[in-house]
Protein backbone atom coordinates (compact mmCIF):
# COMPACT_ATOMS: atom_id res chain seq x y z
CA UNK A 1 0.00 0.00 0.00
CA UNK A 2 1.60 3.50 -0.78
CA UNK A 3 0.82 5.53 2.17
CA UNK A 4 0.31 9.85 1.51
CA UNK A 5 0.51 11.75 4.29
CA UNK A 6 -1.81 15.04 4.51
CA UNK A 7 -0.41 17.57 7.02
CA UNK A 8 -2.67 20.86 7.89
CA UNK A 9 -2.97 23.59 10.17
CA UNK A 10 -6.18 24.70 10.53
CA UNK A 11 -8.29 27.26 12.49
CA UNK A 12 -11.53 27.47 11.50
CA UNK A 13 -12.05 24.65 9.33
CA UNK A 14 -11.45 25.69 6.13
CA UNK A 15 -8.04 23.99 5.53
CA UNK A 16 -9.27 20.89 7.06
CA UNK A 17 -12.30 20.68 4.61
CA UNK A 18 -9.41 21.14 1.77
CA UNK A 19 -7.18 17.91 3.70
CA UNK A 20 -10.43 15.36 3.55
CA UNK A 21 -10.96 15.95 -0.01
CA UNK A 22 -7.32 15.94 -0.52
CA UNK A 23 -7.34 12.45 1.27
CA UNK A 24 -10.26 11.67 -0.66
CA UNK A 25 -8.40 12.32 -4.35
CA UNK A 26 -5.25 10.41 -2.92
CA UNK A 27 -7.62 6.87 -2.17
CA UNK A 28 -9.31 6.66 -5.33
CA UNK A 29 -5.67 5.57 -6.47
CA UNK A 30 -5.60 2.09 -6.51
CA UNK A 31 -3.50 0.68 -3.86
CA UNK A 32 -3.08 4.11 -2.90
CA UNK A 33 -3.94 5.03 1.57
CA UNK A 34 -4.47 8.97 2.74
CA UNK A 35 -3.35 9.57 6.14
CA UNK A 36 -4.93 12.78 7.59
CA UNK A 37 -2.86 14.83 10.45
CA UNK A 38 -3.12 18.08 11.83
CA UNK A 39 0.14 20.02 13.38
CA UNK A 40 0.38 20.97 16.94
CA UNK A 41 -1.62 24.07 17.87
CA UNK A 42 1.01 26.67 19.17
CA UNK A 43 0.40 30.04 21.31
CA UNK A 44 1.14 33.65 20.97
CA UNK A 45 2.15 36.58 22.98
CA UNK A 46 -1.25 37.84 21.57
CA UNK A 47 -3.06 34.92 22.33
CA UNK A 48 -1.74 32.71 24.68
CA UNK A 49 -4.32 30.16 25.63
CA UNK A 50 -3.49 26.90 24.29
CA UNK A 51 -6.31 26.30 21.65
CA UNK A 52 -8.32 22.90 21.71
CA UNK A 53 -7.79 20.61 18.41
CA UNK A 54 -11.61 19.66 17.92
CA UNK A 55 -12.80 15.85 19.27
CA UNK A 56 -13.90 15.06 15.66
CA UNK A 57 -10.48 16.54 14.21
CA UNK A 58 -6.90 14.38 13.35
CA UNK A 59 -4.77 13.37 14.71
CA UNK A 60 -1.21 15.48 15.59
CA UNK A 61 1.63 14.43 12.96
CA UNK A 62 4.30 12.70 14.66
CA UNK A 63 8.18 11.97 13.25
CA UNK A 64 7.01 8.34 12.39
CA UNK A 65 4.05 9.53 9.90
CA UNK A 66 7.12 11.22 7.92
CA UNK A 67 9.26 8.23 8.01
CA UNK A 68 6.33 6.09 6.62
CA UNK A 69 4.99 8.27 4.10
CA UNK A 70 5.20 7.37 0.44
CA UNK A 71 4.22 11.08 -0.35
CA UNK A 72 3.43 14.53 1.19
CA UNK A 73 0.93 16.72 1.24
CA UNK A 74 1.03 20.17 3.38
CA UNK A 75 -1.98 22.84 3.95
CA UNK A 76 -2.15 26.04 6.06
CA UNK A 77 -4.25 29.14 5.90
CA UNK A 78 -2.41 31.89 4.45
CA UNK A 79 -1.16 34.56 6.72
CA UNK A 80 -0.08 37.66 5.32
CA UNK A 81 0.93 35.87 2.16
CA UNK A 82 2.54 32.71 4.58
CA UNK A 83 2.64 29.95 5.92
CA UNK A 84 0.56 29.82 9.09
CA UNK A 85 3.50 29.67 12.31
CA UNK A 86 2.38 26.31 13.59
CA UNK A 87 2.83 25.01 10.19
CA UNK A 88 6.23 26.93 9.68
CA UNK A 89 7.03 25.34 13.61
CA UNK A 90 6.39 21.57 12.28
CA UNK A 91 8.69 22.20 9.41
CA UNK A 92 11.52 23.68 11.39
CA UNK A 93 11.31 20.72 13.65
CA UNK A 94 11.83 18.17 10.53
CA UNK A 95 15.40 18.69 10.99
CA UNK A 96 16.05 14.99 11.92
CA UNK A 97 14.31 14.07 8.79
CA UNK A 98 16.25 16.21 6.33
CA UNK A 99 19.48 15.06 8.32
CA UNK A 100 18.59 11.38 7.50
CA UNK A 101 16.91 12.38 4.32
CA UNK A 102 13.83 10.51 4.86
CA UNK A 103 11.38 12.48 2.22
CA UNK A 104 14.45 12.90 0.02
CA UNK A 105 12.91 11.69 -3.75
CA UNK A 106 9.40 11.66 -2.52
CA UNK A 107 6.23 13.93 -4.32
CA UNK A 108 4.86 16.62 -2.56
CA UNK A 109 1.99 19.29 -2.47
CA UNK A 110 0.82 22.08 -0.87
CA UNK A 111 -2.90 23.81 -0.89
CA UNK A 112 -3.88 26.71 1.30
CA UNK A 113 -7.24 28.77 2.50
CA UNK A 114 -7.46 32.52 2.62
CA UNK A 115 -10.15 35.08 3.53
CA UNK A 116 -9.93 37.18 0.53
CA UNK A 117 -9.40 36.46 -3.71
CA UNK A 118 -5.76 38.17 -3.46
CA UNK A 119 -4.96 37.61 0.01
CA UNK A 120 -1.65 35.49 -1.13
CA UNK A 121 -2.96 32.26 -1.85
CA UNK A 122 0.10 32.04 -4.31
CA UNK A 123 3.01 33.42 -1.93
CA UNK A 124 1.80 30.77 0.56
CA UNK A 125 2.25 27.50 -1.31
CA UNK A 126 5.37 28.83 -2.86
CA UNK A 127 6.13 29.60 0.93
CA UNK A 128 5.36 26.28 2.10
CA UNK A 129 7.23 24.46 -1.13
CA UNK A 130 10.68 25.88 -0.31
CA UNK A 131 11.57 23.85 3.02
CA UNK A 132 10.35 20.96 1.05
CA UNK A 133 12.46 21.39 -1.73
CA UNK A 134 15.26 21.60 1.03
CA UNK A 135 14.30 17.88 1.92
CA UNK A 136 14.64 17.05 -1.62
CA UNK A 137 11.15 16.63 -2.40
CA UNK A 138 9.63 16.50 -6.16
CA UNK A 139 6.68 19.13 -5.75
CA UNK A 140 3.74 18.62 -7.47
CA UNK A 141 1.33 21.51 -8.74
CA UNK A 142 -1.90 21.06 -10.56
CA UNK A 143 -1.55 21.78 -14.48
CA UNK A 144 -3.83 23.39 -16.85
CA UNK A 145 -5.23 20.00 -18.10
CA UNK A 146 -7.17 19.87 -15.17
CA UNK A 147 -10.16 21.60 -16.47
CA UNK A 148 -11.42 23.26 -13.34
CA UNK A 149 -8.36 25.23 -12.83
CA UNK A 150 -9.23 27.49 -15.73
CA UNK A 151 -13.03 27.73 -15.07
CA UNK A 152 -12.67 28.37 -11.64
CA UNK A 153 -14.20 31.96 -10.31
CA UNK A 154 -12.92 31.07 -6.33
CA UNK A 155 -9.60 29.17 -5.41
CA UNK A 156 -6.89 27.26 -7.73
CA UNK A 157 -4.11 27.80 -8.82
CA UNK A 158 -1.43 25.78 -10.32
CA UNK A 159 0.74 25.47 -7.23
CA UNK A 160 -2.06 23.95 -5.49
CA UNK A 161 -5.45 24.15 -5.30
CA UNK A 162 -6.79 27.39 -2.66
CA UNK A 163 -9.94 28.37 -1.16
CA UNK A 164 -11.53 31.64 -0.86
CA UNK A 165 -13.17 31.27 2.33
CA UNK A 166 -14.05 34.71 3.15
CA UNK A 167 -14.09 37.49 4.95
CA UNK A 168 -15.78 35.84 8.15
CA UNK A 169 -14.54 32.41 6.95
CA UNK A 170 -17.71 30.48 6.56
CA UNK A 171 -17.88 30.38 2.83
CA UNK A 172 -17.91 26.06 2.12
CA UNK A 173 -15.91 24.73 -0.34
CA UNK A 174 -17.36 25.20 -4.11
CA UNK A 175 -17.27 22.15 -6.55
CA UNK A 176 -14.40 23.42 -8.53
CA UNK A 177 -12.39 23.94 -5.09
CA UNK A 178 -13.46 20.50 -4.06
CA UNK A 179 -12.40 18.87 -7.56
CA UNK A 180 -9.17 20.47 -7.34
CA UNK A 181 -8.11 19.50 -3.95
CA UNK A 182 -8.95 16.00 -5.06
CA UNK A 183 -6.77 16.03 -7.95
CA UNK A 184 -3.75 17.20 -6.40
CA UNK A 185 -4.78 13.82 -4.06
CA UNK A 186 -4.27 11.94 -6.69
CA UNK A 187 -1.71 13.61 -8.51
CA UNK A 188 0.38 12.68 -5.56
CA UNK A 189 -0.72 9.38 -5.14
CA UNK A 190 0.18 8.43 -8.61
CA UNK A 191 3.31 9.50 -8.63
CA UNK A 192 4.16 8.22 -4.96
CA UNK A 193 3.24 5.43 -6.71
CA UNK A 194 5.49 5.44 -9.38
CA UNK A 195 8.04 6.52 -7.83
CA UNK A 196 7.98 3.76 -4.91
Amino acid sequence: MTGVLVVVHSVHGNTLAMGREVARGVERVEGCQALLRCVAPITSALAPEQRELPEDGPAIVEDDDLARCDGLILGSPTRFGNMAAAMKHFLDGTGSAWFSGTLAGKPAGVFTSTATLHGGQEATLLSMMIPLLHHGMVIAGLPYTEPRLSSTRSGGTPYGPSHLAGDDSDRALDDDEIELCRALGRRVATLATKLK
